[in-house]
């Protein structure tokens, strides 16, 4: 009986703080929305202090892009990694897209491919871009255009405007399919 009355108190107390962090969340984007970029960030920072990967995107996100602080690759890289360890994609890609460019990290396309893969087998359509990329173009990885035609598919499939880009060109130019011309339009 104890036992039931303690689970029944640590689930009340759990759904409790979730949804305070959800409201601490939604406070944080409305004050992004009207431009106050210093107050979402007081809202975000203890968020992602406790470890709320969405905090910790958003977060590196402002650092990243100097969004209310002053851009620090170093710092927007702290942030996006503590997200993506706990399995963010977003965060995954963009440190992806952080050590494929060099920024805050020294440049290395295998670091950005496994953190690609990561975050495209979560269903990033940028990460599976970026992963179509890699193999089109030979970086980190053997060129294959099968390969770079399965990822580009992928997310063309879901609408992303720079894979439909790629695809099209592979239909056109006959990379990995026959070429034609009516499908890459």
């Amino acid at each position: 009986m104890l036992l039931t009355r303690v689970f029944i108190l640590l689930v009340a107390l759990l759904l409790l703080l979730s949804v305070t962090v959800a409201q601490d969340l939604d406070k944080g984007f409305q004050a992004y929305d009207r431009g106050d970029y210093s107050e979402a960030l007081r809202e975000w920072r203890p968020l992602g202090e406790q470890g709320d990967a969405d905090a910790q995107f958003l977060i590196g996100r402002m650092y990243d892009v100097g969004r209310g602080v002053q851009q620090d690759y170093a710092e927007a890289l702290r942030w996006y990694r503590r997200a993506a360890d706990q399995g963010d994609p977003y965060a995954q890609a963009n440190l992806g897209v952080m050590y494929s460019e060099g920024r805050g990290v020294p440049k290395n396309e295998a670091e950005a491919l496994r953190w690609y893969r990561l975050a495209a087998d979560q269903g990033s359509l940028s990460a599976q871009y970026n992963l179509g990329s890699m193999y089109m173009n030979g970086r980190a990885v053997r060129q294959d255009y099968a390969e770079a035609l399965r990822w580009y598919r992928q997310a063309a499939d879901q609408g992303y405007a720079p894979a439909l880009y790629n695809l099209g060109v592979m239909y056109d130019v006959g990379r990995a399919v026959p070429k034609d011309y009516a499908e890459a339009v």
